[in-house]
């Protein structure tokens, strides 16, 4: 049988690196490793909120109108033998690589990528460490083509600054992700009653956390490890069909890189620790160049030197002009007018909108000061994990864009989108055989992006 993706492979002039893909873990070796950490009481609640969390397929049509339940994933890695037992067992993955056209690869959780979401912080911080010690035990014989990637917890500073030590310090993981959009609980919806079950909103960790972070970013530079945020959207408000599943799941990575990205750049991370490296996995890029180009064009309005101040606005001038333009009744009520003049803040007047303490630059954290100050960050700090049927890449090389990103190509091995791990790189690879992608700009996707990223 012709192999493509090793033919491809052969005809490049440079190394595949394929910059995320997945494994399917063992569960039960995993809950050895968690009752070794977290005693037999972890594994009851882990298993416990798996439980919880297929309640969908437990109950009645009734039962899910009633309660909005979620339609929850129903099977989520490829059905393919082969394949499966490929991305289940780290040595058969290791034998195949070069038959996949792929010459080292950054591997990372797919049952773990649920882990950051877990809510109790004891069983949270027991089945990260119980994770990374399964993970590093099973790929260590296999260092030369893969660098698993070390779920990082980020429900608070310390608890991740402890994990890092561990997992880069101690078992010498090259690559992190973490949860760059915690969910908590907004404090006065959670008093007097269950935290888990209080009104809720996303804190990127970036830009008004109620936590101080900073430690943690520092301590990524000083052990020169990138930060990658891998996860999703699935239990936002805008994500609640209970019949669709693809409703709930398309889109769902790009928004939550969308909300981290966003942090990140008007947080002035990218300003205070210039060399560290932000990956925002699985979401595409097309999401990257349209808020590139938003914040560019945010700058020019919002910075302090774009701002319209609202006093600037004549009062007599629009006085006349009422007159002369004007009904009888916007004639009549042109006084009170003067107090609404702003369509977004109702009977304010110009003096309260130009209060000095309520204007501000929205974009001095981020430390920009002209437009190529924002392309630069979108160019050499951010990096965008694209899957390999994913045409939109070619936008990151679009000369039109004004500002060249960076994709790093995804197989996303082991997950249902990829029914045959065979034909990963021969679809990345359409890319230029259709023209859409130059050979250079193949070189950057499929390589030297992701070794940028990581080194």
């Amino acid at each position: 049988m012709e192999n493509r993706a090793a033919e491809i492979h052969d005809g490049l002039k440079h190394p595949v690196i394929d910059g995320d893909g997945h494994w399917l873990e063992p569960i039960p070796i995993f809950l050895e490793y968690l009752g070794e950490v977290g005693g037999a009481k972890s594994v009851d609640q882990i298993r416990a909120l798996w439980h919880a969390r297929d309640a969908w397929y437990r109950a009645t049509p009734q039962e899910r109108q009633r309660n909005r339940l979620r339609r929850a994933i129903w099977w989520g890695v490829t059905s393919n033998t082969y394949d499966k037992a490929t991305a289940l067992l780290p040595a058969l993955l290791n034998e195949r690589l070069p038959e996949l056209g792929i010459d080292f690869a950054l591997i990372y959780p797919s049952f773990g990528l649920t882990i950051n979401g877990i809510a109790q912080d004891d069983l949270h911080r027991a089945a990260v460490r119980a994770y990374n010690m399964m993970t590093a035990d099973m790929f260590a014989p296999f260092a030369e083509r893969f660098a698993p990637v070390a779920i990082i917890p980020s429900h608070a500073p310390d608890e991740a600054l402890e994990e890092l030590e561990y997992a880069v310090g101690q078992r010498g993981f090259k690559a992190i992700m973490l949860r760059g959009n915690e969910e908590r609980p907004i404090p006065s919806a959670a008093e007097g009653i269950d935290r888990q079950k209080a009104a809720w909103y996303i804190d990127t960790i970036a830009l008004d956390s109620p936590h101080d972070y900073e430690p943690l970013w520092q301590r990524c530079v000083e052990l020169g490890v990138a930060v990658t945020q891998h996860s999703g959207s699935g239990r936002w408000q805008d994500r609640a069909s209970i019949s669709n599943f693809t409703y709930n799941h398309v889109g769902h990575f790009a928004e939550s890189n969308h909300a981290f990205a966003r942090g990140v750049f008007l947080g002035g991370l990218v300003r205070r620790y210039p060399t560290l490296n932000f990956g925002f996995m699985e979401g595409g890029v097309s999401w990257a160049c349209q808020m590139c180009l938003d914040m560019i064009e945010h700058w020019e309005k919002r910075r302090r030197a774009g701002l319209q101040y609202p006093n600037a606005t004549s009062v007599a001038e629009m006085h006349q002009l009422i007159g002369r333009y004007g009904d009888q009744k916007l004639k009549a009520s042109a006084d009170a007018i003067m107090n609404n003049l702003d369509a977004f803040r109702a009977e304010c007047s110009l003096e309260e909108l130009s209060r000095p303490e309520f204007v501000s630059d929205d974009f001095e954290a981020a430390g920009v000061n002209s437009k190529d100050d924002v392309r630069a960050v979108f160019s050499d700090n951010f990096y965008f994990g694209c899957e390999a049927d994913d045409r939109a890449t070619m936008w990151a090389f679009d000369p039109r864009m004004g500002v060249r990103l960076r994709p790093i190509f995804s197989s996303d091995f082991t997950h249902f989108d990829v029914p045959d791990f065979r034909e990963v790189i021969p679809e990345a690879f359409e890319l230029v055989e259709k023209g859409f992608v130059t050979e250079q700009d193949f070189r950057e996707f499929t390589f030297t992006n992701a070794a940028r990223l990581h080194t």
